[in-house]
């Protein structure tokens, strides 16, 4: 594989499974140093951290709590203080708290709230922490939702609006940073293989309907996400900025 990464420095939220994970991994098969946050898997997140090394490229784990915005600035100190410069940062981090319509009585208010704190004001204050130490040319990729953009059953309306915010966000930033030719990005993916959806299973629809949704009926892989990913993040998309590219098997067509 090319190292079209080497001597690049790349921060990836919420790098200690599934997603993150495989996005690190892709970044450090392209010769990227890799920097991963966490918030409670210190485990994972080390067992990510070997396998990174082992492809022979500098890598660190960061303890670092979304929910709690004052954490911003110190995992992007912590990541200049390891490696120097940042390069390129994907702001995957986040939570999925589905299955409650609004008008549910037992509607629970506070989680919900928890899950705007951690995917939009936690991930705003990490790109605000990081844009003015970012490298110029440098890239920002958010890991939004298909749900962003298209509905197509109920009980996901907060996780959805999450998704739909970090699409306005990033256009925002991608107007900002451009005279700096720094990238900005919004990969949505559908459905993948990850703790997150299995978490959230028992919430939506059942399986079969689910992938009747889609024109290739399978799920994504984590893999091919992160394809995207690496892809936006290269030199050949660096005239691609404020776009919401989905990887989602033609859900919504």
């Amino acid at each position: 594989m090319q190292k079209t990464f080497e001597g690049k420095v790349a921060l990836i939220t919420g790098g200690s499974r599934g997603l993150g994970a495989a996005t690190a991994e892709a970044f450090a098969d392209r010769g990227a140093n890799v920097a991963i946050s966490y918030a409670t898997s210190a485990e994972k997140a080390e067992a990510v951290v070997g396998r990174l090394k082992a492809r022979g490229v500098r890598a660190i784990a960061i303890e670092s709590d979304q929910s709690e915005l004052s954490s911003a600035r110190p995992l992007i100190d912590k990541v200049i203080a390891e490696f120097g410069k940042l390069d390129i940062l994907v702001n995957n981090a986040g939570v999925a708290i589905q299955g409650q319509s609004i008008d549910d009585p037992d509607l629970d208010g506070e989680r919900y709230n928890h899950q705007w704190q951690v995917n939009v004001l936690g991930t705003i204050a990490n790109t605000r922490a990081a844009a003015p130490r970012l490298s110029d040319g440098g890239r920002i990729i958010f890991i939004g939702s298909r749900l962003g953009t298209n509905v197509p059953f109920k009980g996901v309306a907060d996780y959805a609006g999450t998704k739909t915010a970090l699409v306005g966000y990033a256009k925002g930033v991608a107007r900002d940073l451009g005279p700096r030719n720094i990238t900005v990005n919004v990969v949505q993916p559908g459905i993948m293989p990850t703790d997150m959806a299995a978490g959230v299973s028992g919430e939506l629809p059942d399986r079969e309907l689910i992938l009747d949704l889609h024109p290739i009926r399978r799920i994504a892989t984590v893999e091919e996400v992160a394809e995207t990913i690496c892809f936006l993040a290269g030199p050949s998309a660096g005239y691609i900025t404020g776009e919401a590219i989905s990887v989602a098997g033609g859900v919504a067509i």
